[in-house]
């Protein structure tokens, strides 16, 4: 294992001092070590579709490009959502018949709900020359695997709600976590003046997922179900490659 991670770190290395020296992206295709900043806007349909609507994911990752436009990248992203269904049923139990929770100095509790998660997901793909201005650039296709985690975001506004307070919060937070899948199709573009550099397409991700809280206090029982769950977004990257940029010729006579 020691040996295997040795290797792989003298191979980042020697990848990153390549893309260091100075290079002309319009001239040929290169090494690009780069990260980058994403954002998305997912639909979700099947199991979390029936507690969530659309929502957002910000993140970042690192990405290497290599002379023959193989693509390697590993990402990380915030899942976060205002559209919660059905949230009113989640307190009934603690609830006033109106519909109201009472805090602890018998006022009204102002208590939010939203969705909030994360992703971490390896990924590897093929960058392809073709309708571009210059050869790293192009029409991308990745996959990749990784982990999600998801839950209800349950907000006590007033502070001072100690129905939803601590632990008793994850009775209520229908927390869920498993593996994902996911597929990108889009197109990358890599500028030779490194101002410009974007990635912009459409993400597919199937998650498998389930259920891990003890107990549901508004069910009074467990929920070890499991969930498919698909998500469709464009998503769009913000690149900042690494590599020095060749500078002109200047001839003096």
């Amino acid at each position: 294992m020691l040996r295997k991670l040795f290797f792989s770190l003298v191979l980042l290395q020697f990848l990153v001092q390549q893309a260091f020296s100075q290079v002309s992206v319009k001239d040929s295709s290169i090494v690009v070590p780069m990260f980058y900043a994403t954002y998305s806007y997912q639909m979700p349909q099947g199991g979390l579709a029936k507690r969530f609507g659309g929502n957002s994911t910000i993140g970042g990752g690192f990405m290497i490009k290599t002379r023959s436009n193989w693509l390697f990248a590993a990402e990380g992203n915030y899942i976060f959502g205002n559209n919660v269904k059905n949230s009113d049923s989640l307190l009934k139990n603690i609830a006033t018949p109106d519909g109201y929770v009472i805090d602890a100095n018998g006022l009204y509790s102002d208590i939010g709900f939203g969705e909030s998660g994360f992703n971490i997901i390896g990924k590897f793909g093929k960058l392809f020359p073709v309708l571009s201005p210059n050869p790293n650039s192009g029409p991308v296709i990745m996959a990749g695997v990784g982990f999600m985690q998801d839950k209800i975001r349950v907000h006590d506004g007033s502070g001072d709600t100690p129905q939803i307070d601590g632990d008793y919060n994850k009775g209520y937070d229908r927390l869920n976590n498993g593996w994902v899948a996911s597929w990108t199709l889009g197109y990358l573009f890599l500028s030779d003046s490194r101002l410009i550099n974007f990635f912009v397409g459409f993400e597919f991700i199937q998650a498998w997922t389930k259920y891990r809280r003890a107990l549901n206090f508004d069910t009074g029982q467990q929920d070890k179900s499991s969930l498919s769950t698909q998500f469709y977004g464009i998503k769009v990257k913000w690149m900042i490659p690494l590599y020095k940029r060749k500078p002109k010729d200047f001839y003096l006579y």
